[in-house]
């Protein structure tokens, strides 16, 4: 299938276009859609005039579109995708995804100049951020048991304070 004919479905399970195939996602578990919509209200508290959303396509180098579970964007796109490089993306990893999710999408991110990757891993209760060095991904913040707490700096203006605890309640 190419990219016009998968673009061109009426109706799209969720799906992303990589290197000319539909990889297509199974559905999530309660604790991975309860973690995203718990970290998702967090950060729409906390990043004032900013957009935070969930499942939206974003656009990336070499034709590629990835659908991370958050995106932190300064514009609603203008098309149905967004184009420009995100704040940030979270993927919330997923026994099906791990490998996914922190190897390919990662240096996909990377490339395409997104800003900070997130990483919150439910089964291992860690939260990892990483901000785009301009040569990879450099460590910002560890959280987990031991340090369940913590703030982060969303494009050098913006503070958040977040509890690993609050976000892995469900």
């Amino acid at each position: 299938m190419s990219y016009q004919e998968w673009w061109a479905l009426p109706a799209k399970p969720k799906s992303e276009w990589v290197d000319g195939e539909v990889v297509v996602n199974s559905p999530a578990s309660f604790a991975h859609q309860d973690a995203s919509f718990l970290l998702t209200a967090r950060l729409r508290a906390g990043l004032s005039g900013l957009h935070v959303v969930q499942d939206v396509g974003v656009q990336l180098p070499n034709n590629r579109v990835r659908v991370p579970d958050i995106s932190v964007i300064r514009q609603p796109p203008q098309q149905f995708l967004v184009s420009e490089a995100p704040l940030l993306v979270v993927e919330i990893l997923s026994p099906s995804t791990r490998g996914e999710d922190t190897v390919r999408k990662s240096g996909e991110y990377a490339a395409a100049g997104i800003g900070q990757y997130w990483i919150l891993d439910p089964e291992l209760a860690a939260l990892d951020i990483y901000a785009n060095s301009g040569s990879g991904w450099t460590p910002q913040l560890h959280l987990d048991a031991q340090v369940p707490r913590g703030t982060a700096l969303v494009d050098g203006a913006h503070e958040i304070e977040l509890d690993l605890t609050s976000l892995l309640a469900g």
